[in-house]
């Protein structure tokens, strides 16, 4: 507790000193500028306080270019450890209750976060439609197939919304296994606890060959390299009375 109560409260000392700052900078000159690395170091900074260490294998495999990462998801910590692991910039789709927030939400839209309604069918398939456009445009983006946060670390279902996307971007998916954020941050708890969150980056996959109607095949594909990476008790969802 105290860990991270210490983490919290320098991240928001660096947020007035240093975040502020510089997203009113950000919002003078129309461009989200210095402020995403300057969010990043702050981030990172705040888990080293809290005991919180990040690892990436794999980091050979990420192509040069854009791409979209497709990660399994047991934690709140997992888009942090995403965001300061991986090279270059990347955006997320992400509630769009964040987007309400004055002055951050306009710097998310800056950043290339796409704001999701989940309302409707169909205005999902726009935020999934703008996604498609970042990609194409040389964006990477980050996505959790799964769709939701997996109570127990168990790897969850997929939804197929976004290999539907990832088939018309055109560009190479690369799958990412994320463990140790369970551990660190449980679903519905309050405290992070020390430790390590590892993200194994695996070998980029080729979406040229997949045409829409074989959006399960490329489903079935990516699902099984991200359980490849997961203890094997991991791998598969508990069912209902299971």
């Amino acid at each position: 507790m105290f860990r991270t109560l210490l983490a919290v409260t320098v991240l928001a000392l660096f947020a007035l000193v240093v975040g502020l700052p510089l997203l009113l900078l950000a919002w003078i000159s129309g461009t989200i500028g210095p402020f995403y690395p300057a969010a990043a170091l702050g981030f990172r900074l705040a888990l080293t306080l809290a005991g919180v260490r990040t690892r990436v294998d794999g980091r050979e495999n990420i192509p040069a270019g854009a791409c979209l990462y497709m990660a399994n998801h047991t934690s709140a910590v997992d888009p942090i450890a995403v965001l300061i692991s991986l090279p270059g910039r990347v955006a997320f789709l992400a509630k769009q209750e964040l987007f309400r927030i004055p002055l951050l939400g306009w710097a998310m839209r800056k950043a290339g976060f796409i704001p999701v309604d989940r309302s409707s069918r169909e205005l999902a398939a726009a935020s999934a439609g703008l996604a498609v456009e970042q990609l194409q445009k040389g964006a990477s983006m980050v996505i959790y197939p799964e769709g939701t946060r997996s109570p127990d670390g168990r790897l969850l279902p997929f939804k197929r919304g976004g290999f539907l996307m990832a088939i018309r971007a055109g560009r190479p998916v690369v799958p990412i296994t994320i463990t140790g954020a369970e551990r660190v941050l449980p679903k519905g708890a309050k405290w992070l606890r020390a430790g390590e969150i590892r993200l194994q980056c695996h070998r980029p996959i080729d979406v040229s060959r997949y045409q829409e109607k074989d959006r399960e095949k490329l489903l079935d594909q990516v699902r099984e390299v991200i359980a490849s990476g997961l203890p094997e008790e991991l791998r598969q969802a508990e069912l209902p009375g299971g």
